[in-house]
């Protein structure tokens, strides 16, 4: 078995694909054995129970867009206890530091709804329209102390139509993301075990 966990913020519809492709049987030998959520009332903490996986609220510390200092220390440790294979960033909103990258060093993805390297960072998909792409997408890359740097995994396309509004682009965009997201886990799951 491949160990995966995920982190998040939000409602958790990223890590729902990827426990809907487990139950599914699509998930090849990777296996969620924990959720992480840095907001207390987060709609992703529900799918713990619904999917029978263990899901955990960690205080974020007094920062608001990274994680710094003892309240690193303590996700590490605690995430460290369930022996990650992969750690998996879904719409997981702070970033992530050196110290958390070294300790989980060559296992962590990340999720992010451009096709990368274009428009890194935050509101990407509205600056593909509003730069006038015909297209944008997802991509799922390796983690690396810049932000969405990392060496690319996997992509799907999306394209961007003429009167689209941002909201029809956006839920194209996380459709793929379901797609591909657990694609990509079944495929790095596969390549670990062939490794051992």
């Amino acid at each position: 078995m491949v160990r995966i966990v995920i982190l998040g913020s939000g409602r958790g519809s990223n890590a729902e694909a990827i426990l809907n492709a487990q139950e599914a049987g699509q998930l090849g030998l990777a296996q969620v054995v924990g959720l992480f959520c840095d907001q207390p009332d987060a709609l992703m903490l529900k799918l713990g129970p619904r999917f029978d996986v263990p899901a955990f609220y960690l205080h974020p510390g007094k920062f608001k867009t990274k994680l710094e200092g003892e309240a690193e220390t303590h996700w590490i440790e605690t995430i460290q206890r369930l022996q990650p294979d992969f750690i998996v960033l879904a719409g997981f909103m702070r970033v992530i530091k050196p110290p958390f990258i070294e300790a989980f060093k060559g296992r962590i993805i990340n999720l992010h709804p451009s096709l990368l390297p274009k428009y890194p960072g935050l509101h990407s998909i509205q600056r593909a329209m509003e730069a006038g792409d015909a297209e944008t997408g997802c991509t799922v890359h390796w983690v690396t102390p810049e932000i969405d740097a990392g060496e690319v995994l996997g992509q799907e396309r999306v394209p961007i139509a003429k009167g689209d509004t941002l909201d029809e682009v956006e839920a194209r965009v996380h459709a793929a993301e379901h797609r591909l997201l657990p694609a990509t886990i079944r495929r790095l799951a596969d390549e670990l075990m062939l490794r051992h």
